[in-house]
């Protein structure tokens, strides 16, 4: 199945979002976390991708496995860090071959180590190139990232958006943001690419709040900011059991604005755990449609 497909009914989508782990004991927990959020119904999962390619057998194999065992739709996440346009050529088609139908094309971040991205003499620099180069010699549905809160390498919202709209006519199909907690953020940054003339399903990505320390490094590696309010709120959390429920109310609260506003969906980062994020899709089941009986 094309997401883009699904897309286009007009049901929202419900989407999680793996990590290769990095032991044969995190592969099979990550399969137990996929088993206990299939009966929620997904109506796609992704897995990523390690820089320069680090974990390029570890996404194949996971992306693979998942839709021939689960038969839940399994999209690869591909970069272009540290890969020439034969070695993206190899990949793509190991991918097609498995039965895969979606990438999502980006230009991925810098080995771990480096704080620079580096183009491969042969290769790309840019996501927009990458999804150009899917699209003229692949089938593949593409989805690209998007940023509500602009790029931290771009800083220039104009620029960014500029940079979006070169994915868009390079052929990518639909788009995902990178994470926020504040809506305000998603709404004005739809309304801007609305009116420089994108027209794709930009889906929300969302992380529930499970550790203070841990999402305060992730949005300062990616420029998402965290509202005062739920800087307050986790402030005030005794312990982590209370963390992890501030951050699923706040999740809950955020999701549902979302799709009561027209949100095509939601693509929860779930760092390959189940339980903030079953929590979540079950309480917004009018919302997703997750089958009745599901608790």
């Amino acid at each position: 199945m094309r997401i883009r497909d699904y897309l286009a009914d007009g049901r929202p989508s419900c989407s999680f979002e793996f990590f290769p782990p990095k032991t044969p004991a995190g592969v099979d927990a990550l399969f137990r976390t996929v088993a206990d959020l299939q009966p929620l119904a997904p109506s796609f999962v992704s897995v990523t991708y390690g820089a320069g390619g680090s974990t390029r057998d570890l996404t194949i194999d996971l992306v693979t496995r998942i839709k021939r065992d689960s038969g839940i739709e399994a999209m690869a996440h591909l970069t272009c860090v540290g890969h020439s346009r034969d070695e993206l050529a190899a990949i793509l088609t190991r991918l097609a071959g498995a039965g895969i139908e979606n990438v999502l094309a980006l230009r991925g971040d810098p080995p771990r180590g480096t704080t620079t991205f580096v183009r491969h003499p042969d290769g790309f620099g840019y996501g927009s190139e990458l999804a150009a180069f899917i699209k003229a010699k692949y089938p593949f549905c593409l989805g690209g990232a998007c940023y509500p809160e602009v790029h931290i390498e771009c800083g220039d919202a104009a620029r960014d958006l500029a940079n979006l709209v070169a994915k868009i006519q390079a052929g990518v199909d639909f788009l995902i943001t990178q994470l926020f907690f504040d809506n305000d953020a998603y709404f004005a940054f739809v309304e801007r690419a609305r009116a420089a003339g994108v027209d794709l399903p930009i889906i929300p990505g969302i992380m529930p709040v499970t550790n203070v320390a841990q999402i305060e490094r992730f949005t300062s590696l990616c420029g998402a900011t965290i509202p005062a309010a739920l800087q307050a709120r986790l402030a005030a959390c005794p312990d982590e059991d209370a963390v992890v429920a501030t951050g699923i109310a706040w999740a809950i609260e955020q999701c549902r604005e979302l799709l009561d506003r027209g949100a095509p969906g939601v693509h929860f980062y779930t760092l390959n755990k189940s339980t903030a994020t079953a929590a979540i899709v079950r309480n917004l089941r009018d919302q997703l449609g997750v089958p009745a009986g599901v608790h």
